[in-house]
């Protein structure tokens, strides 16, 4: 059978067979895209995506947040480099803009004041604010679960926003993205890759593992060693607004232990037990127990009684042991190149992730301050 191959634009489906290109790319979500993207400028670029669309699973489950303080040193560094694109996106991708005024609050009880005094620190990034600026803020909260605050002026990222934008820059580029095309076995023979899906064979001499959570089962496929990626799910159920208050102007909240968190968005309220439970790689689904657990917990934290969940779903952080992305060729495989292991930072980093595989893929310099520091604490060969 012959495979679709989606175009961002129409919305429209036609059918393509064969291809031979200079790289290929496993998986549609933000990693890949991004550095599809940034690779099509000088290359032929082909991307091979399992489900009927792009974003299909994380990227599309994303309730990202532009926050640089977040993460480890890596990720800290990955997401500060990508600021400027943010604030500035290139007109090719999106002529509107990428961050909106959020905002995060850090609340306390007393229980787990000791990680709020950690988080806080010197308060040159977040600033404690009283109580009664707190409940201003969002005004559904007890005063008791709020006996200390913080607050982060830190912006939402337009997540469909920045992969749409991407996926346009990749075909006007001449790019093509293929979905419903999982992958089905990889070979490597006489310094090329040959890539099998139903109804498509893609022969190119690099390929780029940016398979989220099944990264390591495409590089088991391939014949190499794992490096060891874990998908963990995390859960979101959308609550209705409580009624006669606008939400819209509310900042993202939650306990400095993170047992829960809440986003306002669209008129609704998005709640996450923010749980990290290991799973295989699937498409995942709520956890019913962990989820009622969750809102169990933001109930005890607020004035509202959850009565109505409007709908609920999951999506997987992807991280290596390290909770450092995986970015590099492959030191036992010619052409081989890892994009993979992001976990909750993938939005936030993706515009300086993009740039550093495509500097690597292309043999081009960064020209960053401790650039090899860098390559080096991303790359698969921290595994070796």
């Amino acid at each position: 059978m012959l495979v679709s191959v989606y175009d961002s634009s129409t919305g429209a489906m036609s059918s393509m067979a064969d291809y031979s290109v200079d790289i290929a790319v496993i998986g549609a979500g933000i990693a890949g895209i991004g550095a599809a993207a940034e690779l099509s400028r000088t290359r032929q670029v082909l991307v091979l995506e399992a489900e009927e669309r792009p974003g299909y699973h994380s990227t599309g489950r994303s309730a990202a947040m532009y926050e640089k303080h977040y993460g480890n040193a890596v990720i800290r560094r990955l997401t500060g480099l990508s600021e400027e694109f943010f604030l500035n996106p290139p007109s090719e991708v999106t002529e509107t803009p990428l961050l909106s005024p959020r905002g995060m609050l850090v609340i306390t009880d007393g229980s787990d004041e000791d990680v709020f005094i950690e988080l806080v620190g010197d308060g040159s990034i977040l600033a404690e604010i009283s109580t009664a600026e707190a409940l201003a803020m969002v005004p559904i909260l007890r005063p008791e679960s709020a006996k200390r605050a913080a607050y982060l002026a830190a912006p939402g990222i337009d997540v469909d926003a920045l992969h749409q934008g991407w996926i346009r820059v990749l075909r006007r580029r001449g790019g093509n993205l293929i979905c419903d095309a999982r992958v089905s076995s990889l070979t490597f023979e006489n310094g090329m890759w040959t890539i099998r899906a139903p109804g498509v064979t893609v022969r190119a001499p690099v390929v780029v593992n940016a398979a989220g959570a099944w990264a390591d089962k495409v590089a088991e496929m391939a014949g190499l060693k794992p490096v060891g990626l874990v998908p963990c799910r995390r859960s979101m159920a959308v609550l209705p607004a409580p009624e006669g208050l606008d939400v819209s102007k509310w900042p993202m909240f939650g306990p400095a232990l993170e047992t829960w968190y809440c986003k306002p968005e669209a008129g609704a309220l998005y709640v996450s037990p923010a749980e990290e439970d290991p799973v295989e790689p699937h498409d995942a689904y709520a956890d019913d127990m962990v989820l009622a657990e969750g809102l169990d917990r933001f109930e005890r934290a607020t004035t509202v009684s959850v009565s109505r969940v409007e709908r609920s779903w999951a999506g997987l952080r992807t991280f290596a042991s390290d909770r450092t992305p995986v970015i590099g060729y492959d030191p036992a495989a010619q052409g081989f190149f890892w994009l993979a292991g992001q976990g909750g930072y993938g939005i936030q980093s993706s515009p300086m992730a993009s740039r550093v595989a495509a500097a690597l893929l292309l043999g081009e310099r960064l020209n960053l301050p401790d650039e090899a520091e860098l390559i080096a604490a991303l790359s698969p060969a921290r595994f070796r």
